[in-house]
């Protein structure tokens, strides 16, 4: 039966569902050139600074001698770059602010011989895309310049004959008027001209020959000035600063080795003594300005061991490379280049750094200062470190695709795999310390002498170089720490693998080791108060008899411990010279030697450390004895577990006292009216917090980043349990695919 046109059709109950038609897929549309133009420009130039960069290039290309920048509410408003460079061609204006038009190359294999700043042809049309930009210029020979304006990369007018000094200069005004988005992200004007300012920095003090100015518009003054001089020292000191100049050492290294390294790097590095709070490295490779995220962790990574806490290095960098080991065309704003064998060459650099620093300590000066103060410090240290840590990012760093089970889960700028992204750290209070008596930070500074000649300590040390376990020692430098396990293991993460590593035979070794490395060449650890040796070694008696009562055993340690302050009154001398251990004429330790930069020992380890020194030393033999002192020494640095428990878990119980409640009178009348109560005794447990929160701040700040420069792990730490891997990412990840 076929309906009636009037017959009303009632749909069908769906469910409550609508049916929705098949649509069409979207169509694919050619972007107008104007919008394609508009977003390419978008990605060159992203602020002021970066249109900026081109345009000094632009003028460092055309071989100008000065170069004047002004710039009007942070480069917004107006941007004007003025060169005496061999400016441009009347025939070349029509196309100047074409995309893709250059003068640098004419076919792709010339980026391969590349020597230019500019080579894209991208940067003026850019400007024109997103700003108002006029160029005025004359060349060698003319009478007169030439002033055209241009808008979306072609010339408004044709070129008007003008008064023109030699070379050219380009204004941008109104950037990014088209881009109410990006110019709203863009208001704060200080901050863009700190960053103009630093641009400018940088390149004075690398290209000493050409004089630069930098000011704002109206500006009586310029921000910066510099003129040409013959010593690049001489423009940093004009440009950063006398107090940056005087603290900066040379440093050059060269590799001529085709297969593997060709380059040349010289530069200026900062020493011991400079002190900031922010790094500042300027890197020029084949005289062009870059950023090297790796070069820059690498050499922090050298400085974390030598300068104090929270300071930061000055460093300037030029990198000469051949052209075809350097690609050129890998950033939007060539901000960045990849280079041939990259890692080798930082590995070249990075241990250029560490022997300059190193061979440079007899220079440094230091100032003393409480240790609770100091514990402070390393507590906002640690928190100022994990929240930038946190907040830096990893955009710029290009990763090929790896598969799921070999992903490595964390990165060593970034904390976010760490056990302290999961448990929250409350930085305990700072209690005024009960050792403040042998307390002190380092406060002068030793003269080098030969005696590191002597054949005994290159034994040891070739023995230390020969007993290295290779496959530990790619490890421990590769490492990333995840936190600690317990008191004593810390998990460390390399690759895809988990481990646990005893940070006290670890600790002990890696001391030991650097005490060889540094003999007779230690800074010093200057005691407040000078301690006894024989106070000191009778303590040390009386707790390893601590549960003797015998008169008799008083009288056997009395009688050690004259003995043994005569011995090492009588070797004062030698310890002085070869381990800066200081004992005065009248038998008291003055002084300690620094082992390892930014790390303070357990001073509760004096007295059994000093006894050690009287009854564990072979004085007869020359190499067992610089070798059972250097061990004593180890073992007395090594971080050992503080003496006072550690209160979180079972150790809390240490820190409660029995306390009674109720009426005394009434304590006769029967046991059941008298009760117990636990009380915590804060003070002691404030104390342990901090102890045991300083410990872990120097396993994780000091100890590891040391291990990665120096450690050659030896092949016993990889049998005897010290070193034990607990988890690797393939074998879990085969196991899960099972369930």
């Amino acid at each position: 039966m076929e309906p009636h046109a009037d017959d009303e059709i009632i749909p069908m109950d769906t469910g409550g569902e609508e049916e929705v038609p098949p649509q069409e897929p979207p169509k694919i549309l050619r972007l107008d050139n104007s919008v394609v133009n508009r977003i390419a420009a978008g990605e060159v130039i992203q602020r002021p600074v970066s249109a900026i960069k081109e345009l000094v290039e632009n003028s460092l290309d055309a071989q100008s001698t000065s170069v004047n920048v002004v710039v009007k509410d942070g480069g917004l408003k107006l941007i004007q770059v003025s060169d005496d460079g061999h400016g441009i061609r009347y025939e070349d204006l029509p196309i100047l602010c074409e995309r893709h038009t250059t003068s640098k190359l004419s076919k792709f294999e010339d980026l391969q011989s590349i020597r230019s700043m500019g080579f894209r042809g991208e940067a003026l049309a850019s400007m024109t895309y997103v700003g108002h930009v006029t160029v005025t210029t004359i060349t060698k020979g003319q009478l007169h310049g030439y002033r055209v304006s241009y808008r979306d990369g072609v010339m408004e007018h044709e070129p008007k004959p003008c008064a023109a000094v030699k070379g050219t200069q380009i204004t941008v005004e109104n950037l990014f008027y088209n881009m109410s988005a990006r110019r709203k992200t863009l208001q704060n004007v200080s901050d863009d001209y700190t960053k103009i300012v630093d641009l400018l920095s940088r390149f004075a003090i690398h290209h000493i020959n050409i004089s630069f100015s930098c000011r704002k518009h109206g500006a009586a003054r310029a921000d910066v000035h510099s003129v040409g001089s013959t010593s690049r020292l001489d423009a940093i000191r004009t440009v950063y600063g006398a107090s940056v100049a005087r603290n900066l050492m040379k440093i050059e290294v060269s590799e001529n080795d085709k297969a593997c390294s060709d380059f040349k790097m010289d530069g200026l590095i900062s020493n011991s003594n400079y002190t900031a709070k922010k790094i500042t490295m300027v890197l020029f490779i084949n005289e062009r300005m870059v950023d090297c995220s790796a070069l820059k962790r690498a050499i922090e990574i050298v400085y974390a061991a030598t300068l104090p806490k929270a300071s930061k290095p000055f460093i300037y960098m030029s990198i000469i490379l051949p052209p075809e080991h350097v690609d050129v065309n890998v950033h939007p704003t060539k901000k960045e280049v990849s280079l041939l064998n990259q890692e080798v060459i930082i590995e070249r650099i990075q241990s250029a750094v560490e022997s300059k620093l190193r061979s440079s300590n007899d220079t440094r000066t230091f100032q003393e200062q409480d240790v609770e103060s100091s514990a402070a410090s390393q507590m906002v240290i640690r928190s100022d470190y994990t929240q930038n840590s946190s907040q830096s990012g990893t955009a710029g760093s290009k990763s090929q695709k790896v598969p799921v089970q070999k992903m490595v889960r964390t990165d060593s700028t970034d904390p976010a795999g760490r056990l302290h992204a999961y448990v929250q750290m409350n930085p305990p209070g700072l209690p005024e310390s009960s050792l403040n008596t042998v307390r002190s930070f380092v406060r002068m500074r030793r003269n080098p002498r030969e005696a590191a000649n002597l054949t005994s300590v290159q034994d040891l040390v070739a023995e230390i170089d020969q007993n290295c376990h290779a496959g530990l020692l790619n490890t421990v430098r590769h490492c990333v720490y995840i936190g600690m396990a317990d008191d004593v293991f810390a998990l460390l993460q390399h690759d895809t693998h988990l481990y646990l590593a005893n940070v006290v035979n670890l600790s002990k070794e890696l001391m030991y080791q650097q005490v060889l490395c540094r003999f007779a060449h230690f800074n010093a650890i200057q005691l407040s108060n000078p301690a006894p040796l024989y106070e000191l070694i009778s303590l040390a008696l009386r707790e390893e008899d601590v549960n003797s009562e015998s008169n008799e055993n008083d009288d056997f340690n009395k009688k050690v411990a004259e003995t043994s302050t005569k011995l090492l009154k009588l070797k004062a001398e030698m310890l002085e010279e070869f381990f800066c251990i200081h004992i005065d004429v009248n038998g008291n330790l003055a002084r300690l030697p620094v082992v390892l930069d930014q790390y303070t020992p357990d001073m509760d380890r004096v007295p059994e450390f000093v006894l050690s020194l009287a009854n564990d030393i072979d004085w007869e033999d020359e190499k067992n004895c610089i070798q059972s002192i250097s061990a004593a020494i180890g073992n007395f640095y090594a971080m050992h577990p503080p003496l006072l428990p550690n209160p979180s878990g079972d150790g809390l119980q240490f820190y409660k006292r029995i306390k009674s409640s109720g009426n005394p009178e009434d304590e006769n009348i029967g046991d059941d009216t008298m009760t117990m109560e636990n009380e915590i005794n804060h003070g002691l447990l404030s104390e342990a917090e901090t102890i045991w929160a300083q410990r872990e701040w120097s396993i994780q700040h000091v100890l590891i980043p040391s291990m990665k420069l120096f450690f050659k792990p030896p092949h016993s730490l990889a049998e005897n349990g010290s070193f034990i891997r607990v988890a690797s990412l393939e074998r879990l990840y085969k196991i899960f695919e099972r369930c």
